[in-house]
């Protein structure tokens, strides 16, 4: 992590944003990144990043960009998680799950001036050919780019590029975001 990009911003920005607004607070988490409604804290949800990862932070933000009021309320927002070992074809269904959230971390990856780099999470496993993953991850964050992010998304993305005052406006900016990795596959 670069001096310029830490977590503590990300903690601030968010809160700013959303503490008062949607009853939600960033945290620093020692462990695993986890997402906790206020019927488990007690007073107010929590979106849990492990270890100070700038990276996890923007990812876990980005889950709860795209999770909608119901799901709020549930731990993980009640979603499945198949771990780390995962098959060809698990790994699969894990992808189509994860395009709509990495392609918003990536606009936040944009808006900070941070690398981005798409998640297979399936260390253990074997995650055979993630190229149509990581096209579907970019076709989706340029469209983001073209047309504007979800309501919550779009605030947190807007305060992000004010903050670190990378230029960036979606619905104003056409960006070839192509990755370099599977640009001849």
């Amino acid at each position: 992590m670069s001096e310029e990009h830490c977590y503590r911003d990300l903690i601030e920005i968010f809160n700013r944003l959303f503490l008062e607004s949607e009853q939600t607070r960033l945290v620093k988490g020692e462990d695993e990144p986890i997402y906790l409604p206020a019927s488990e804290t007690g007073n107010e949800h929590q979106v849990i990043f492990a270890h100070g990862f700038y990276a996890s932070a923007l990812h876990e933000i980005a889950h709860w960009c795209v999770a909608g009021k119901e799901r709020r309320m549930l731990v993980d927002y009640g979603y499945w998680y198949e771990p780390d070992g995962r098959t060809e074809e698990q790994q699969r269904l894990f992808e189509r799950v994860e395009i709509v959230p990495q392609a918003i971390e990536k606009c936040f990856c944009l808006a900070t001036g941070f690398r981005f780099r798409v998640s297979v999470d399936n260390l253990n496993g074997s995650p055979g050919n993630t190229c149509t993953f990581e096209k579907n991850v970019n076709q989706q964050a340029e469209t983001y780019l073209l047309e504007g992010l979800p309501y919550r998304a779009q605030s947190f993305f807007d305060a992000l590029a004010d903050f670190y005052n990378t230029g960036f406006d979606t619905g104003k900016n056409a960006v070839n975001i192509s990755s370099e990795s599977c640009a001849l596959a």
